[in-house]
């Protein structure tokens, strides 16, 4: 069921919330019909896949429990081996075995496993959780309240990748406690923004992507132009895509009284790299150096295993974003960017503030390439085309360039959805009928039926 959809907005949604809120006063009635409505959300994609959902649960939920009663490392091991070799079998293992028949000089044919939704999300949050048990950094919760946590609807499919803590005390709180018409008015707005961003800015640039990246697939010369198009296309594609879906995970969660972390901060605003993994995809970031980069040693152990860590950490990171060797040399690139500016930082040097974002900039578009890119081989002739080495005709025509300008524009210029929904927003007339006029549009474009997955669906 995708949020940008009708049987989302005007059935499940809306059943959803007056269910809730029927249930407000009392608590584990009102956790259990929000459990049972994720699953029946959930299963809404393939319903096939429910029990491995459930499963998962109940089975960290066990180990949890063993390893509070009777704590053993042992335990928090088999678990977080487990969740491995699930997010292994489903995501990896047909990649796997391809790599080894190309290695062996055989033929593979694909197993056409299929890929359980949200289950690079849910796998890295149960993960998180038993490791802090096992640092005596977590309490063992409640079985619905530990279920919920993983599953709640808003965030099950695509994250915000969230922390225990961050999410299970806030279950005891009291839907209709004071401010209720504040969260329902800015969650309904951040909704709307991410809606916004989806269907009028993310889907239209994939219609400007979309075919060129398939031409140079083809083998199809692209000149500096559609180069660049397409690399800056996609680039704010995936942004308004990602950032749209987090957008309304926070705004649906704040309408049911819960408050997520934020997962965006102006990315494309960074003059670093290093900044710009503080910005982007906050969550992931903040997981990948928790749970790996900092136990690899970090920076405390010396220069040599830093760049270990951080390498290792951003080739693992890549890896998570899909089963492909782009993706690994994607994460491998990132690696080695944020290597270098380490290196630069160590000399003291300084580069002026707008040439470091344009660096910066012409890095991470470059990055882009190889994570959309069907292969290398599409990739480097795209980088060619970048660079100039198929000059500056081609038959390939860049569709709606105005809209790359656009793009550009607003992730350099406005402020981000959060601060607009949840700071600058103030309550009048004009703004509540400048969102309803918004939400008609949006929903006459839902209501359509060309509506695309969210990009990070396949993760």
């Amino acid at each position: 069921m995708l949020f940008h959809s009708t049987v989302f907005l005007l059935l499940f949604l809306p059943l959803v919330l007056s269910g809730y809120y029927v249930l407000a006063g009392r608590r584990r009635a009102r956790t259990w019909f929000l459990i049972v409505a994720s699953f029946a959300f959930y299963a809404y994609w393939d319903a096939r896949l429910v029990p491995l959902l459930a499963l998962s649960i109940s089975i960290n939920w066990l180990l949890a429990l063993a390893y509070a009663k009777r704590p053993r490392a042992a335990l928090v091991g088999v678990g977080v081996a487990l969740n491995l070799v699930v997010l292994g079998v489903f995501k990896y293992a047909d990649f796997v075995s391809a790599a080894v028949a190309s290695l062996a000089g055989v033929g593979h044919d694909p197993w056409g496993i299929a890929l359980p939704l949200g289950i690079s999300f849910f796998t890295f949050q149960q993960i998180s959780y038993l490791s802090d048990l096992r640092r005596g950094r977590a309490p063992l919760y409640r079985f619905e309240d530990y279920a919920l946590y993983v599953s709640v609807f808003p965030h099950l499919v695509a994250g915000p990748i969230i922390r225990h803590h961050e999410l299970i005390p806030q279950f005891a709180l009291a839907p209709m406690r004071e401010g209720l018409d504040e969260r329902l008015s800015r969650g309904l707005v951040l909704v709307l923004i991410g809606l916004m961003k989806k269907t009028f800015l993310a889907d239209e640039l994939a219609r400007i992507a979309d075919p060129l990246f398939a031409a140079a697939a083809a083998g199809q010369a692209l000149g500096v132009v559609e180069g660049w198009a397409a690399a800056l296309a996609f680039g704010f594609q995936i942004y308004f895509d990602f950032s749209g879906y987090t957008d309304m995970a926070i705004g649906l969660a704040l309408l049911l009284g819960l408050t997520l972390p934020l997962n965006f901060n102006a990315p494309y605003r960074a003059t670093s790299v290093r900044e710009f993994w503080r910005r982007w995809h906050m969550t992931l970031s903040r997981f990948l150096r928790d749970y790996l980069y900092i136990p690899l040693g970090g920076s405390r152990k010396g220069t040599p295993r830093l760049a270990v860590a951080v390498l290792l950490t951003m080739l693992l990171g890549g890896l998570w974003h899909g089963a492909a060797s782009t993706f690994i040399a994607w994460g491998g690139m990132h690696g080695l960017g944020l290597l270098c500016h380490r290196v630069w930082g160590a000399t003291g040097l300084r580069l002026p503030g707008p040439f470091a974002w344009l660096l910066t900039m012409v890095f991470v578009t470059f990055a882009w390439v190889l994570f959309r890119a069907e292969g290398f081989g599409a990739a480097l002739d795209l980088w060619q085309a970048m660079v100039g080495f198929e000059g500056w005709s081609a038959e390939a025509k860049v569709e709606k360039p105005w809209l790359i300008a656009a793009a550009g524009a607003v992730v350099l210029l406005l402020p981000t959805s959060q601060r607009m929904a949840l700071e600058r927003l103030v309550p009048s007339r004009p703004a509540a009928v400048g969102a309803g006029a918004a939400l008609v549009l949006a929903l006459l474009r839902v209501g359509g039926g060309e509506n695309a997955e969210f990009i990070y669906f396949q993760f």
